[in-house]
């Protein structure tokens, strides 16, 4: 084991972060470090062995030197040799490909129960089996081996991360909250987010994971009920998730000054972590949260219906697609709010308060006619159904791009019903495709008349979703902070001055994906992937409809 003294020239480095002692420092460390080890992957490779990867996330991409997957493809690894970028191959396709975008397999040989059961059909034997090289263990059937494979791969990638987390938390932040002349609170908060609070469920869930572990016999091991137990935990992830691609943008201003470049590889060294920077350590949870689901598969794959961890293991896998369903879906409420806020500067004589006061989530949006009491004039308008309330606007006479704001309903106090065609009695006037709002607080009604069959049943089934939108929000919890709140009008004043439409990719995002790819052999690819990491490989959701309801209404063409 190595030591490093209170007067190591890092330790120094770390205090001064001096270029100079920093060089000489890592020099000097480095050469104690030992290199010997190497990945059982590059191994197998090296060996001859066929290496299968499965796809996390899609990959994008219009360069034909690069290998382009969707998520749970299966890739053929053929050269390892780089830590960014594999060379694989898809049936007769080659291409490099990002090696963060896949996890490997944990049993490579995917056809093994189909030799097996073509060498049971022709009555071959155990000797047989084992002039196939199918090495199974001592005595153990195929599926019992295979499942062994997959819980041993979970109970060490586990202790991994576990690892990893530790190692973030006392290697860098400790390290950062000594040094305050460099960081600020927010800062660190930004950088790190909550991992720390994800370090110590993670203990937790690890501890449960070893006690159902059955070291002399994993097959037998019963972990599905660990995840059942912890399933709401893991939704602290989303929180992480979130803020990610808010903490590859912090990193990337800061990694601009020397010495935060210093800073940071002097706590890597000191910690004796493998050669990854911050930023890559720093996606291991969002792996993390994405393999819970795929190695869930994998083990219900080879559990056996009468086995007493099935039932639980199949529970589990539901309750983790659950997780990164609603992962998922918070990280795209979280971006739409910014769409929200660019949508509200967009529109004249704004009044009261902002939309995001209440509202995360365009329902739907479309023109209808508006009646409303006590004057039941007939006023065409544009409305905008968000969760909590309904924003209805003016065209502008001349120019049809322009929307003026003249009110908006809290739908949390409204009931919606149907009309039938013909007179109605509120407002004695006769009408068509109509359907009805009446305040549940006050006297209040309008009136709603779109101007087709279709257009009035796709209304009532918006009302009905935005009903149940609140309602899972309010039982999964979800809301928006002060501060994402202010931040979003703050971005949007900030790049909408004078009513202009922002662009519709900030600064986020390229920092985003160059954390990912830094550094890149020159014969490999110089595109960055186009597809965002966030993908989560279960389950798919449909693109959102955000764009596509308001982005016609031309408010964002002037």
């Amino acid at each position: 084991m190595i030591l490093i003294s209170a007067r190591h020239p890092l330790r120094l480095a770390l205090q001064s972060v001096d270029q100079c002692l920093f060089t000489r420092a890592r020099l000097s460390l480095e050469k104690q470090l030992s290199h010997s080890s190497r990945l059982r992957h590059h191994d197998l490779i090296s060996d001859g062995s066929v290496v299968f990867a499965e796809a996390l996330w899609d990959h994008v991409t219009m360069d034909d030197q690069e290998l382009g997957f969707k998520a749970g493809d299966v890739i053929e690894v053929v050269d390892a040799t780089n830590k960014e970028w594999w060379w694989g191959r898809i049936l007769d396709s080659e291409g490099w490909f990002p090696a963060s975008f896949v996890r490997l397999r944990v049993n490579q040989d995917e056809h093994m129960e189909e030799y097996l059961a073509q060498f049971e059909e022709a009555g071959a034997g155990q000797e047989d089996r084992a002039g196939l090289g199918l090495n199974l263990g001592p005595g153990l059937p195929c599926k019992e081996q295979m499942r062994s494979n997959v819980i041993n791969e979970i109970m060490s990638t586990e202790r991994d991360y576990i690892k990893h987390l530790k190692d973030i938390c006392e290697g860098y932040i400790k390290q950062c909250r000594k040094r305050t002349d460099m960081f600020t609170e927010e800062q660190l908060r930004t950088i790190f987010g909550n991992i720390e609070d994800i370090y110590r469920f993670q203990r937790k869930f690890l501890k449960g994971l070893e006690k159902k572990f059955n070291k002399d016999q994993p097959h037998l091991s019963e972990i599905g009920c660990c995840f059942l137990e912890h399933q709401t935990d893991f939704q602290i992830y989303s929180e992480y998730c979130n803020n990610h691609p808010n903490a590859c943008l912090q990193l990337s201003r800061l990694m601009k000054l020397n010495k935060y470049v210093f800073f940071f590889e002097a706590c890597r060294l000191l910690q004796r972590m493998i050669d990854i920077s911050l930023d890559g350590f720093l996606l291991t949870p969002v792996q993390k949260i994405c393999k819970y689901p795929l190695q869930l598969a994998e083990l219900l794959k080879y559990t056996n219906p009468q086995h007493r961890d099935y039932k639980d293991v199949e529970a589990a896998l539901n309750a983790m697609k659950n997780v990164a369903r609603l992962i998922n879906e918070r990280k795209r409420r979280l971006e739409n709010i910014d769409k929200i806020a660019q949508w509200q500067s967009s529109i004249e004589d704004w009044e009261g308060e902002d939309v995001l006061s209440k509202s995360s989530d365009l329902i739907y949006s479309g023109e209808m006619s508006k009646l409303s009491q006590p004057q039941a004039k007939s006023q065409q308008r544009m409305f905008f159904l968000f969760d909590h309330q309904m924003v209805y606007c003016k065209k502008d006479l001349l120019r049809r791009d322009m929307l003026y704001y003249k009110g908006r309903v809290d739908m949390d106090q409204m009931e919606v019903t149907d009309v039938e065609d013909g007179r109605e009695k509120d407002f004695n006037v006769s009408v068509k495709n109509a359907l009805k709002l009446r305040s549940l607080a006050s006297d209040s009604v309008h009136l709603l008349c779109a101007k087709k069959p279709e257009q009035k049943l796709r209304w009532l089934r918006a009302f009905a979703d935005e009903r149940l939108q609140v309602q899972h929000d309010r039982e999964t919890g979800f809301s928006l902070t002060e501060v994402q709140k202010k931040q979003a009008m703050l971005n949007a004043c900030k790049n909408h001055p004078a009513g202009k439409p922002k662009g519709r990719h900030d600064a986020v995002t390229r920092p985003y994906y160059d954390f990912l790819l830094r550094q890149k052999h020159p014969s490999m690819p110089s595109a960055l992937p186009q597809q965002q990491v966030f993908m989560l490989a279960e389950p798919k959701r449909k693109t959102s409809t955000f764009w596509h309801n308001i982005g016609r209404l031309t408010p964002f063409k002037k």
